[in-house]
């Protein structure tokens, strides 16, 4: 084999050391998912789930009405058992009569003696033949309320496993939801590797720090606040003046909030809480009691519905 020339070697070399050089491509880091798509699944995970609980309510009505029906069908059977329980005492008591006067009549010395006694005996010869004609009837009724209570039982039995799948289908649905929210919340900025938070500085018009604002503005977006939201205050103490608390009002201020608005207050504070590592927040309070990220400790009581946090949310950040 012919060597290499000076001139071809060198560029060889060139080229290798141009190779190795070269930085290696870049693991393409997963996409953040886009705010407008989720918002869209979001709605359509709803109204998939509001669908699902729609069922699962009626066909709970539904086998709530077959269980009633059930109940009533075991009484009619109870009664029809009772009625032909009685029924077959008087037709085995007719048949024994019958049998010991050896006719398919009444027996010889129930025979009547003038014109009196033989309407008297064609009334108990009527009766005696109803007994017996209605002996089919009650035993009809008494199959008829067996198999309407045996019908009822596997309805039940099949209405119970469909509101449980309803049940885990909606729960399944919920989830997705859940985690779609968990999605729509990133991580606010100023957050060291270490997974602590760097101070910031207020800023605009608002006079808060730009965590602050991401925490408030999120919540602003993602639950129907129907009062109002008050964030920077000076002259007071904690982090209202710095820039780094905001205060979300459950009523008009001084009064205790409605059931579904301290149902509300309840899902901010927990989803603030569940969020603390991603938004930055610091502690939460509500209703009397603090949550730095731990759990929710009882705090003393300041004397009055504001100042003990039951008609707002407080949200203290980093």
């Amino acid at each position: 084999m012919a060597a290499a020339s000076p001139a071809r070697l060198a560029i060889g070399l060139t080229i290798a050391a141009l190779v190795a050089a070269s930085p290696a491509t870049p693991v393409q880091a997963k996409p953040k998912p886009d705010e407008t798509k989720l918002r869209s699944e979001l709605k359509q995970l709803n109204t998939k789930v509001d669908g699902l609980i729609e069922r699962y309510n009626l066909k709970r009505v539904e086998l709530a009405k077959a269980q009633q029906a059930a109940k009533a069908a075991q009484k009619r059977l109870a009664a029809a058992e009772k009625a032909l329980a009685e029924a077959e005492k008087k037709v085995t008591e007719i048949a024994q009569l019958r049998y010991q006067d050896g006719t398919r009549s009444l027996p010889t010395f129930m025979l009547p003696i003038n014109g009196a006694g033989a309407a008297v005996l064609e009334q108990l010869l009527a009766e005696q033949q109803a007994v017996v004609d209605g002996f089919a009837a009650v035993r009809d009724e008494r199959k008829k309320a067996a198999d309407e209570a045996a019908a009822l039982a596997v309805k039940i039995r099949t209405d119970t496993a469909t509101v449980a799948d309803q049940r885990d289908e909606a729960e399944d649905v919920i989830g997705d939801i859940e985690k779609k929210l968990e999605d729509l919340v990133p991580v606010s900025t100023g957050r060291r590797p270490d997974g602590s938070w760097a101070p910031q500085l207020p800023s605009g018009a608002d006079n808060i720090t730009p965590r602050t604002r991401a925490m408030r503005d999120l919540i602003k977006r993602n639950f129907a606040l129907q009062f109002t939201v008050g964030c920077f205050r000076s002259g007071s103490s904690g982090e209202h003046p710095l820039g780094r608390a905001c205060d979300f009002m459950m009523s008009s201020g001084g009064t205790m909030p409605s059931t579904a608005n301290q149902a509300l207050g309840d899902r901010i504070a927990a989803w603030a809480v569940a969020n603390k590592a991603k938004l930055g927040v610091k502690y939460v309070i509500w209703k009397q009691r603090i949550n730095h990220g731990s759990g929710w400790s009882p705090m003393s009581n300041r004397g009055s519905i504001t100042e003990n946090h039951f008609d707002h949310v407080h949200i203290s950040m980093y």
